[in-house]
């Protein structure tokens, strides 16, 4: 049986995951693959504290010995970060080697350049544990998908967010208590700001964006809120209406072109998203011919990602005997055909019903100002609850749920009720989703 070596660049929980799975399930993969599979070289910025001598491969500090290593044939990348990233993957593929990697930053940023390389070197750049971890979701899309026209992607795609409304929905905590439990338990890193602020699941809804629909990567034009303004009322007002809110990545086709967006969202407490809590993750796909198909597991962890890494790995070997040509495109689309056929649209052609609490004076005539403002701009009522209970100096908080309008409508009225002199403060606005 034919030998193929194999350079590891990271040496940490998922590196580690990889050399573990390799050497757990050596004999299935070898009867998957065709090929035996060892681990020759793996680099790590420093190995003091780990007893190298019993490692089965050579212990590296310099990632690009690796990836230039002429005996090397396929590379996999797991130091994170754009940079070096970037440059290790760059100097592997223009070695002549076959790359793996699970950097959702790097192929959301920069995947393009890097897949054109690949693509003239005739080598594969594979990344399914990019998105969603264990959740084999790019090759769906990629290949099980491939027999639709993809409607709509929604994902719940980053597990730290997710712990922390899963906590605040279900026990009524606040957002700042429940952020330091995650970090105490190891779900949150100590700065926290990429999981919270929606950055982490732009990356990734930005390469499901470019699998379902066969455009560029464009993690510039994608529309980021976080969750850190949801407040225990506004998880209680959705569960009175029936929903619960989800820190959501959306990729979404309309007619005249595409929506990519990551924000909290409502969605009803019966559809199968809004019942996916904790850590884990899920994507839900809508095509013109399967309809809704929902993808639920594990998004991160250390044997679930490794399994994503080594089906690349298994993927890549399978294919080492095609002719670049013949392989697999790395989105699923002929590379013969326009990328650039649905724009991208600005946020304020987004097309959403929404959730919008606002705090009035309680008197007569309030309530039909605001509902005049709402139907100058076109935007009809879907149901109005005033939360009396919550009375305070002679004001009361409004919740209302629209029908779907255009966002430049919204913003437009949102402007036009905080200006009313019954309105104190800012108009909150979530959007809705309803999954039909």
């Amino acid at each position: 049986m034919k030998t193929v070596a194999i350079g590891i660049i990271g040496y940490g929980t998922v590196g580690q995951g990889v050399v573990e799975v390799l050497a757990r399930n050596a004999r299935e993969i070898e009867r998957r693959s065709g090929y035996q599979l060892q681990v020759k070289r793996v680099a790590k910025r420093s190995w003091q504290g780990i007893d190298t001598s019993t490692l089965p491969f050579a212990c590296d500090t310099d990632p690009f010995a690796i990836a230039r290593d002429p005996d090397i044939g396929i590379v996999i990348e797991l130091a994170g970060g754009e940079h070096p990233a970037f440059e290790i993957i760059k100097t592997a593929l223009e070695h002549d080697k076959h790359v793996i990697t699970a950097n959702k930053a790097l192929i959301a940023r920069h995947g393009d350049a890097l897949f054109a390389l690949a693509r003239e070197k005739g080598l594969e750049l594979t990344f399914e544990a990019a998105v969603a971890g264990g959740i084999p979701v790019i090759k769906i899309l990629r290949e099980g998908m491939s027999g639709n026209e993809v409607k709509r992607v929604a994902g719940i795609i980053n597990g730290t967010s997710n712990y922390i409304l899963s906590e605040m929905t279900q026990k009524g905590r606040d957002f700042a208590d429940v952020l330091k439990e995650a970090q105490a338990l190891g779900y949150a890193e100590a700065d926290p700001s990429f999981d919270i602020n929606g950055t982490d699941a732009a990356h990734k809804i930005t390469i499901l964006a470019s699998l379902a629909f066969g455009i560029p990567l464009q993690f510039d034009s994608v529309h980021i809120e976080g969750i850190d303004a949801l407040t225990p009322d506004d998880i209680q007002d959705a569960a009175e209406l029936g929903y619960s809110i989800k820190h959501l990545g959306l990729a979404v086709r309309r007619d005249n072109g595409v929506e990519i967006r990551v924000h909290p969202t409502l969605v009803p407490q019966d559809a199968l998203i809004a019942s996916v809590n904790g850590v884990m993750n899920a994507v839900q796909i809508q095509g013109n011919a399967i309809g809704n198909s929902l993808y639920y597991g594990p998004g991160a962890g250390k044997l679930p990602t490794a399994s994503a890494v080594v089906a690349d790995l298994i993927d890549v070997v399978r294919e080492l005997n095609l002719k670049g040509e013949d392989r697999l495109a790395e989105f699923g689309y002929s590379q013969v055909l326009d990328r650039n056929t649905l724009p991208v649209l600005p946020p304020e052609d987004f097309n959403s019903a929404y959730y919008l609490r606002l705090t009035v004076a309680d008197r007569a005539g309030v309530l039909a100002d605001i509902t005049r403002i709402l139907a100058d701009n076109g935007i009809s009522i879907n149901s109005v609850s005033q939360k009396n209970r919550h009375k305070h100096n002679g004001h009361i908080p409004l919740v209302l749920l629209t029908e779907k309008v255009r966002e430049a409508e919204m913003n437009a009225a949102c402007a036009q009720l905080a200006a009313l002199p019954a309105v104190s403060g800012a108009v909150k606005r979530i959007r809705v989703e309803n999954f039909e």
